[in-house]
């Protein structure tokens, strides 16, 4: 059994900087998206989890709801891509334009950043404010298996509270989803 150092980025705490190549061919760095951005949301996840596939359609809706207001979604595929090809930077290239993501996908390919955020599942959220600090972390909603389904929509209810400068009510939950693959 492998012990996993995770620093865990605890809610209202300085979200982990990083500098992370993504699908475009660019450095993504989230210093600089917080330059531009009022939030950020980074969300951990892969091209094979089934609880992604569940929230692709959803996550593609919040980028378009909150684009306008200032807000990125950005999808880091932390897993290694050593324990499960399907997890590669290419096919994350290909993933991305079989789904037609709306939002940049980053890889992180030494796993230090997913470790420094605290991401056990995919998907996981983390919500970042212009700061640079955690507001929110945890599940996207709490219906995963019925996309339409009324329930308590957690991502989108702090993003909403966060771009109105209102305090958000539930500011962590437990991810669910796929364990993280983690290198040897």
């Amino acid at each position: 059994m492998n012990i996993l150092e995770t620093i865990n980025t605890p809610i209202g705490n300085y979200a982990p900087d990083f500098e992370l190549p993504g699908i475009d061919n660019q450095v993504h760095h989230l210093s600089r998206y917080l330059e531009k951005f009022r939030a950020v949301a980074v969300i951990a996840m892969c091209n094979h989890c089934p609880y992604v596939s569940l929230y692709l359609d959803r996550l593609k809706k919040i980028q378009r709801e909150f684009a306008s207001e200032g807000f990125t979604l950005i999808g880091m595929n932390g897993n290694s891509a050593t324990q499960n090809l399907s997890t590669s930077f290419d096919e994350m290239k290909a993933f991305a334009e079989a789904q037609q993501l709306n939002f940049p996908y980053i890889w992180d390919s030494t796993q230090d950043v997913t470790r420094s955020f605290g991401a056990s599942k995919t998907p996981m959220a983390f919500l970042i404010d212009k700061n640079g600090i955690v507001r929110y972390k945890g599940q996207i909603d709490n219906h995963p298996q019925e996309p339409l389904s009324v329930g308590e929509d957690y991502l989108r209810n702090a993003i909403a509270c966060l771009l109105k400068d209102q305090a958000i009510n539930q500011v962590e939950t437990e991810p669910v989803g796929t364990t993280l693959i983690w290198r040897n």
